[in-house]
């Protein structure tokens, strides 16, 4: 008797296009790297189409989104678009500080940031925070403090830790609203506060630990290692942190400005937080440190970054010319 051949059977064609889709939503919105993605959309044709679903692409994180400055070109400016257009709040803030910073193009960029905002993405409320207090893309006369405070509130209430300390700093220095020196203190240990939660959280025995510990233990640990000299807390209040990890916008004008110096104008400067990116639109912009008078700074968040990170260390007065009485004396 004959026996026909086993026909094999290829299950993966017979899923249905809604759980492919429900995956790759899954893997882009925890992708690592944009790689990660476009790995799987190179799998087969099928994976390739449902890609660019409007599921899958409103999904994508911040870390997926991440474009280099060596690999931007039209198509990837036509990527990021098609997230926007999708409904992904990420990718508005993205691409609305590449053309706001990098291309030049202020209303698009703003347009684009204040559609991610509407939807209280808290990046995009304090960088148009920013915006507001340095009257960036206009004149001078085009700050608008009041309002730089209102969305530094906003973006502070949705989590953003620099908005409340720029919040703290405005309160103490009285910068667009009544000025309020405890209360402004108490935001600045909030988002001291905050830092210190997050590294407890990043302690490696904190993280790969059979157990999680308790706070108080986590405390006691990173306050050890701050008096160690390893990683001090407290940076408004005379201890310091690592540096966070910088926004993937942020480090894309970080390299956009680096790697071609002449795209910024010889009389504009950079933020000199070193993770910033952020670049003057217009001559004395953003305000410089009075001391040394020698780096400047979008905003006091960033300069209370850098403080402690390195300009505590480089700040020096300059040099005051005393004439040699004796010099001119027999």
């Amino acid at each position: 008797m004959l026996v026909a051949p086993a026909v094999e059977v290829d299950h993966f064609d017979s899923l249905p296009d809604d759980i492919i889709v429900t995956v790759l939503s899954k893997l882009s919105s925890s992708a690592n790297r944009p790689q990660d993605l476009f790995s799987a959309f190179l799998t087969c044709k099928r994976f390739h189409a449902l890609g660019s679903h409007s599921l899958v692409l409103s999904k994508a994180n911040a870390r997926c989104l991440a474009v280099k400055v060596k690999a931007w070109s039209e198509a990837a400016h036509g990527f990021l678009k098609r997230c926007v257009d999708c409904g992904n709040i990420e990718a508005c803030f993205i691409l609305g500080m590449i053309r706001f910073y990098a291309l030049g193009n202020r209303g698009g960029g703003a347009s684009l940031m204040a559609k991610a905002a509407i939807r209280s993405h808290p990046w995009s409320l304090y960088s148009l925070a920013i915006i507001q207090f340095n009257g960036s893309g206009g004149s001078k006369n085009a700050k608008d403090l009041r309002a730089g405070v209102a969305l530094s509130a906003r973006a502070a209430f949705f989590g953003h830790v620099d908005a409340l300390r720029e919040l703290g700093h405005c309160l103490q220095d009285g910068y667009g609203v009544r000025r309020n020196v405890n209360e402004g203190r108490r935001f600045l240990l909030q988002a001291n506060t905050r830092e210190l939660v997050s590294a407890i959280a990043s302690l490696p025995a904190w993280k790969n630990g059979p157990q999680r510990r308790s706070t108080t233990e986590g405390i006691s640990e990173a306050a050890a290692a701050a008096a160690a000299g390893g990683s001090p807390l407290l940076s408004d209040f005379g201890w310091n942190l690592p540096p966070p990890e910088p926004h993937p916008s942020n480090r894309f004008l970080v390299d956009w400005f680096q790697s071609s110096p002449t795209r910024l104008p010889e009389d504009l400067r950079l933020c000199s937080q070193r993770n910033c990116g952020r670049p003057e639109t217009r001559r004395h912009e953003f305000r410089r440190c009075s001391v040394c008078g020698i780096v400047s700074y979008c905003s006091r968040a960033c300069q209370a970054l850098d403080w402690r990170l390195s300009h505590k260390a480089e700040c020096v007065p300059p040099a005051i010319f005393v004439p040699d009485v004796a010099a001119g004396t027999d």
